[in-house]
């Protein structure tokens, strides 16, 4: 053919088209914290530059000394910060004497309508009361109580629920004619209402709880508050939450939202379960969001059809001996050879395994090979030692290290 040369014509590089850039700016992963005047609850600061604290509540008769000291110690294991624990009779009021003197935690009182149970709680020293002064229909006893707590250095939490507004038939956790704003609005009027009887006896070393059972009305609420500019820290959580499984992604949705829009200083996960159940949630939530090292972190493969190995029974016994992991620690438990072990590596420690076989690594370099059937208990070794020497740290009054050292 004429005017051929022979051999492949060039190749012609096409360019690749230039990408706008976004018309608006990306939004920081997180907003900075709301700042707030900080509370101290026993040896525990809430607000402030503190960290954001965890918080249960023990689910035993006050009246029950050894069953409810023995849940704050669970409950401390767990990594709790403070404890609240209920006191509506005058026998639990004055059980609360010995408790306080024996807990590893700081307690806050849960005082409802009561002035004298109030007095007896703080004759006990508890480190806070959950009392909202507009119920209390003494205004005197009020008075009193301000005066005691502001001597004693006690904190008082204002604490509102949907679900104990006036109206609640027709507003109560956003339904009927009532939304999620609206009813919001409602907590927040209704919790200024008792800070402002607190504050007119002088006394603002106040804490807030704005809860609903629902996540939208507890959004609404705390973002309505926040934005009136006033400095009060802030507890968040969600009231009767419901059972461990579906009230855990309730709570993580609402309480996260909210984190990440820089609003909350303590958290309290309500669960129809333990307290310690409820702390290591909570501790969850916090680890998520990196608000500050808050323990054991597991990452696991999810599974899928290149899986070689049983991973449901590894996970699960490789999540109960990080139970009594206190540090801030990245575990990996890996079941694909094909992602897994890239995958797993930025890990502290971890394991991957696949085809009658596995490796055990630490910070990305492996440091043993194994059979299948020794895997997991290799790990699980691993992690009783680092279990074992947070022990020996926490009962020295040492600080906890984050990771692990290098192999």
């Amino acid at each position: 053919m004429a005017g051929r040369t022979g051999g492949a014509a060039p190749t012609v590089p096409v360019p690749l088209p230039v990408l706008a850039s976004p018309a608006v700016p990306p939004r920081p992963a997180r907003a900075p914290r709301r700042r707030t005047v900080p509370v101290r609850v026993g040896s525990v600061v809430i607000g402030g530059a503190a960290p954001v604290s965890v918080q249960t509540m023990t689910k035993t008769p006050t009246e029950d000394v050894e069953g409810t000291v023995e849940q704050i110690a669970r409950a401390a294991d767990a990594g709790a910060d403070l404890v609240r624990v209920t006191c509506d009779t005058r026998e639990a009021g004055l059980k609360l004497h010995e408790i306080v003197r024996r807990s590893r935690l700081p307690i806050v009182a849960d005082i409802h309508y009561d002035a004298p149970l109030a007095l007896l709680a703080i004759e006990a020293g508890v480190h806070c009361l959950r009392l909202n002064p507009g119920n209390i229909r003494q205004p005197e006893k009020v008075g009193e109580i301000a005066r005691r707590c502001r001597e004693a250095g006690i904190p008082i939490r204002v604490g509102v629920n949907a679900g104990s507004l006036p109206d609640r038939g027709r507003l109560a956790r956003g339904r009927g004619e009532g939304g999620p704003e609206e009813v919001g609005a409602r907590m927040v009027e209704a919790a200024l209402g008792h800070i402002r009887i607190l504050e007119a006896l002088d006394f603002t070393d106040i804490k807030v709880s704005l809860k609903a059972s629902d996540v939208l009305t507890t959004l609404a609420a705390n973002r309505l508050f926040a934005a009136l500019g006033n400095r009060y820290p802030l507890h968040l959580g969600l009231t009767e939450a419901g059972p461990t499984r579906s009230g855990s992604v309730k709570s993580a949705v609402a309480i996260g939202i909210l984190l990440a829009e820089g609003i909350g200083d303590t958290i309290r996960v309500s669960l129809v379960d333990e307290p310690e159940e409820e702390v290591r949630v909570g501790r969850q939530i916090l680890a998520t969001l990196e608000t500050r090292p808050s323990g054991p972190n597991l990452i696991a493969c999810p599974t899928c059809g290149r899986l070689e190995i049983d991973m449901m029974p590894m996970v699960a016994r490789v999540e109960q001996a990080l139970q009594g992991v206190r540090r801030s620690i990245s575990v990996s438990v890996m079941g694909c050879v094909v992602n897994g072990p890239g995958e797993g590596m930025h890990a502290d420690i971890g394991i991957a395994g696949g085809r009658q076989k596995g490796i055990l690594y630490r910070k990305g370099v492996v440091i043993r090979t194994m059979p299948e059937a020794e895997l997991v208990q290799a790990l699980v070794e691993e992690l009783e030692r680092i279990a074992d020497e947070d022990r020996r740290l926490l009962a020295a009054g040492r600080p906890l290290p984050d990771g692990i050292p290098g192999p």
